[in-house]
């Protein structure tokens, strides 16, 4: 393994969707190597940003392809990328050891749709691979204490962005 500081973050983006109610949509992650021997298993979407794709783009396929969730409209965009850093059993582990951590571009989008249409264990018709296999409703203050501690930080930022939308 490469040293970790020397390592590149992976271009993602994140998604915070709320709904008419101003709650946002968090997920309860399938298991995966981040989230090993920890309960912080909610989070809202998220995904790595595809080669030439722009982060907007980027934001609305991850979306559809984790929850189903089409019918949305764009808020708007954080000001900043917000980086967080794998610790470094993720790092040591198959595809994602090849980065350090995560470099983010997060946009909140306000839900449109009938809530028929999130479909988590069976997402895009069964088209993608599940993610989540829950999700509900959450108030987004509450979201940086439900999220694995490594991406509290970032969670913290998105509270900071998006704050004068939440309930």
């Amino acid at each position: 393994m490469a040293e970790k500081e020397s390592l590149p973050y992976r271009d993602c983006v994140g998604i915070c969707v709320f709904n008419k109610d101003n709650k946002v949509w968090i997920g309860n992650r399938l298991g995966a190597s981040e989230l090993e021997d920890s309960h912080y298993t909610w989070q809202m979407p998220q995904g790595g940003i595809d080669k030439g794709e722009e982060p907007l783009e980027a934001a609305l396929r991850e979306l559809y392809e984790e929850t189903s969730i089409r019918t949305v409209s764009l808020i708007r965009e954080a000001p900043q990328w917000l980086h967080y850093d794998f610790p470094d059993h993720v790092v040591k582990a198959g595809k994602i050891g090849k980065y350090r951590g995560q470099r983010q571009r997060w946009f909140a989008f306000r839900f449109k749709g009938d809530e028929a249409e999130i479909e988590v264990t069976n997402p895009g018709g069964g088209a993608h691979p599940q993610e989540f296999e829950d999700w509900r409703w959450e108030s987004l203050d509450r979201t940086p204490d439900l999220i694995v501690p490594f991406k509290r930080q970032v969670y913290l930022s998105v509270l900071d962005a998006f704050s004068d939308l939440a309930d």
